[in-house]
């Protein structure tokens, strides 16, 4: 089958140095294809290639021309457009579209009349995902399509992506969606890229041997560079000619020992524990916290003991960090009691990782200024060495951390957090802008951790391997503990965080013997539909208990003679609230009929 896009031999320096040197890709109809690589790699950069957004040095871009091809780029630009609709719109080839256009921001929870230059990280991420999907395009290029996005996002963007017949090449740090989605793998290592035809599952196994490969071959050029070196001390009165030759050999090897790229180094990190906590760690007895009259937490009880490793998950706004804020000390409960244990020494890494000054050089936000040493739990390192820990070359010691990538301060506040002397670790999205590699090793970092962990996190594979339990938001201030990690609180659930009904269909899709066409989509519940759902009950109980109230206070025969402003101002208040109950009454009904009706049609 002919390719829809093809990239052949490109070549691009940007600094001096070469970024890609020979790197392939090529996109035929059907493919899923995984691309992966190291921070720096040049990934974003093949990927603006071929979207035609970026010029190469060299090589040659072919695209069939009637192929509709749609880009998602990391930093998703909404600049010169009055509403997200306009954004949405304009991605569009003609106004087919616009009906789908809507039903996407409706899915993904877009006000179509938000000013584009007041959206958060996420609604920008959200209105760029409705306006490349869409289009309906052939081949979709999508950069960290996850970023920003909450757990109930990216469940839903994974559906989509399933059902969806584009092409597609995707870059994420997800390892649990490039598994779920990819049907190949694309390596980009040291400017070139390698192939694998399975899926990014296959990739890390192929990889390793890939490297394992290259090693050996390094130790058998070494070993007859010593053969030869040994021949031209003690051999080389034999034939001139031949000896000539030899030299020259030698030279070759030599100048191929010095010239070959060896593969990144990985990070190496090591948390430093101090003395054992006392074995309960936190206690939290009916703590509740709201703001604005809407409840974050409500009537909560924990307890947190030596060696817990517990995951906190939900949706974007569900109060992740308000709960972690709580539990830690760091915010006081409007109700209840949380007491910390003994001896607890804890260590956070900020989820806004906002705690030092852009000007910060990296050499003063490790050490704390004015020296040359790190103190890693007993022992004193030379910063360099640290720095080289976690994959910064000395060249960079003096670089302000405003100039680092985002991997790059993704690393370095590992490295402030993780020296500091801790038995409780507090890490708020600690995988944001780590490459797999690094991800990885956190993983076996925090796997060896004698102490106790509290997690926020949006990354499945991460939560499963690192959690033995989950909190998750379940609406109204709701807090519930499930046992294992992301997998294991689906399994019990029975659903993940973007709720019954799109499990539900999604399990009913795949038992179909005979799949609908993709361009007339079933009906089912959106985004915002779905959320409705879950948190309108608990919206109907506040507003039944607030009414409540206000009838006691009318009840008080002598309020309107003894408070007649107050007297108005509560019978407003009961009708407003009424007016409000019975409206959010309405919509809960009217939901539940769709929610069946919706399941029931699958």
């Amino acid at each position: 089958m002919a390719p829809q896009l093809q990239l052949r031999d490109i070549r691009l320096t940007l600094g001096g140095a070469p970024l890609l040197d020979g790197a392939e890709l090529t996109i035929s109809p059907g493919d899923r294809i995984a691309l992966v690589g190291r921070n720096g790699s040049g990934k974003s950069t093949l990927l603006r290639i071929a979207a035609g957004e970026t010029a190469a040095d060299g090589g040659t871009r072919f695209a069939q021309p009637n192929a509709r091809l749609r880009y998602l780029p990391q930093e998703p630009d909404l600049t010169g457009y009055s509403t997200t609709l306009d954004f949405v719109l304009a991605g569009l080839d003609d106004d087919d579209g616009a009906h789908r256009a809507r039903a996407y921001m409706e899915d993904l929870g877009v006000h179509p009349e938000a000013d584009p230059a007041k959206l958060s990280g996420g609604e920008a991420r959200r209105a760029a995902l409705a306006r490349v999907l869409a289009a309906e395009p052939d081949i979709l290029l999508l950069d960290e399509p996850t970023n920003h996005l909450d757990l109930v996002a990216i469940e839903w963007l994974e559906s989509e992506l399933q059902d969806s017949r584009a092409a597609f090449v995707l870059i994420s740090h997800d390892k649990r969606l490039l598994a779920d989605l990819t049907k190949a793998t694309v390596w980009l290592d040291r400017g070139a890229t390698r192939r694998l035809e399975q899926g990014f599952a296959a990739f890390e196994a192929w990889r390793d041997q890939k490297l394992e490969e290259e090693e050996a071959e390094r130790h058998k050029l070494d070993r007859r560079i010593v053969a030869e070196e040994h021949w031209m001390r003690y051999g080389v009165t034999a034939r001139r000619k031949r000896n000539m030759r030899r030299v020259g050999e030698l030279s070759a090897m030599r100048r191929e020992r010095r010239e070959a790229q060896r593969a990144v180094g990985v990070a190496t990190m090591m948390a430093q524990d101090v003395r054992a906590s006392g074995a309960l760690v936190i206690e939290a007895e009916a703590i509740s916290k709201a703001y604005e009259g809407r409840p974050i937490v409500k009537d909560f009880s924990l307890r947190v003991m030596r060696g817990d490793r517990l995951g906190i998950i939900g949706a974007n706004g569900a109060g992740k960090t308000t709960l972690i804020n709580l539990l830690t000390g760091q915010l006081p409960p409007d109700e209840g009691i949380v007491r910390l244990g003994s001896q607890v020494a804890m260590a956070t890494l900020d989820q806004r990782r906002a705690t030092l000054s852009p000007t910060t050089t990296l050499v003063d936000a490790l050490t704390g200024g004015g020296s040359d040493y790190v103190t890693v739990g007993a022992e004193r390192k030379h910063v360099f060495g640290y720095m080289k820990d976690f994959l910064f070359p000395p060249e960079q010691a003096r670089t302000p951390i405003g100039k680092l990538s985002g991997g790059e301060r993704g690393r370095l506040m590992l490295a402030r957090a993780l020296a500091l002397p801790s038995n409780v670790l507090v890490l708020d999205e600690p995988t944001n802008d780590l490459d797999i590699e690094t991800l990885d090793l956190l993983q076996e970092l925090l796997a060896d951790y004698a102490g106790t962990l509290l997690l926020v996190s949006h990354d499945r594979d991460f939560l499963d391997s690192v959690v033995t339990s989950v909190l998750v938001s379940e609406g109204g201030g709701r807090w519930v503990e499930y046992a294992g990690g992301y997998s294991d609180m689906v399994a019990q659930r029975g659903y993940g965080l973007s709720g019954p009904s799109r499990q539900a269909a999604r399990k009913a899709e795949k038992a179909a013997p005979n799949k609908p066409d993709r361009a007339v989509p079933k009906r089912k519940l959106s985004f915002n539909e779905s959320r409705a759902l879950s948190i309108l009950p608990e919206k109907i109980e506040h507003l039944r208990r607030e009414l409540a109230s206000l009838e006691r206070a009318l009840a008080d025969a002598s309020l309107h003679e003894r408070d007649p402003q107050g007297f108005r101002r509560t019978t407003g208040a009961y009708a407003a609230k009424r007016s409000e109950l019975e409206k959010a009454e309405h919509d809960w009904l009217e939901l539940e009929i769709l929610r069946e009706e919706v399941e029931g049609s699958r």
